[in-house]
């Protein structure tokens, strides 16, 4: 048990520094791909409790040294805890650590940045929705690498390894194909919203276009998922024949 503590705390530093040195690549203020995929990959192996950790010293060493805004928390914090309950709660489901990520990051902590950068940072032009189309961008971005990585792992039969000496929960349940086309598909509810909000209260767009743009938005998530649904199924019943 002492092993896979001090175990626990190595990847854990490892995912920090790993975390601090590629979060500025694709960044833009509001946009941190890669600090998502961290804080989904730190969920999945350790936890809940251990990617808000995770997510917290990123942010604080960042801060600190980077002079990035406080972004940095509330971009990041929220969605690594989510990610971590949403991925017990499901039963070891990536896609739901991919949701939890989304809408702790997209959805609450890009409204909570406001009144932080308001207030800590002297931002005086943004609005309570200013920084939900660019979170949640991040996340869609960074959730996509974390779900490709992950599901190597798993298709690889790593994950379960690296969960058990670890010490942290392996689940038996499939990540079948169906629940993640539908997680898929969920994400494109979250997409449309986004959009709406850029288009409308960002842009000031008027007419169609914001009726069109989030509806095109949650589409292609739709037709994602219905092509990741379509091809893995026929993989599977292709593997079955065999």
């Amino acid at each position: 048990m002492a092993n896979k503590k001090l175990l626990k705390m190595v990847v854990l530093a490892m995912l920090v520094a790993l975390g601090v040195v590629i979060s500025p690549i694709l960044r833009v203020e509001g946009m941190c791909p890669m600090a998502h995929f961290i804080n989904i990959t730190c969920a999945v192996l350790l936890g809940p409790w251990y990617a808000l950790l995770c997510a917290f010293l990123i942010g604080v060493i960042r801060m600190t040294v980077m002079g990035i805004p406080p972004l940095a928390l509330t971009g990041a914090v929220f969605g690594a805890f989510l990610s971590g309950i949403f991925y017990r709660l499901s039963k070891g489901r990536i896609i739901f650590a991919v949701l939890g990520e989304i809408i702790g990051t997209g959805l609450i902590g890009s409204v909570l940045s406001y009144p932080v950068m308001t207030i800590f940072w002297g931002r005086t032009d943004l609005t309570w929705f200013f920084y939900v189309p660019s979170f949640i961008s991040g996340t869609l971005i960074g959730g996509s690498i974390a779900f490709i990585f992950l599901k190597q792992l798993i298709k690889a039969a790593l994950l379960p390894k690296y969960q058990a000496a670890l010490g942290s929960t392996v689940y038996d349940t499939p990540n079948t194909v169906l629940t993640d086309a539908l997680g898929i598909g969920f994400i494109g509810i979250i997409a449309y919203l986004a959009v709406l909000v850029l288009v409308k209260n960002l842009l000031n767009m008027t007419g169609a276009a914001v009726t069109v743009l989030p509806v095109l938005a949650f589409l292609i998530f739709a037709a994602i998922g219905c092509i990741y649904y379509l091809s893995k199924k026929d993989g599977n019943r292709s593997e079955t024949v065999k």
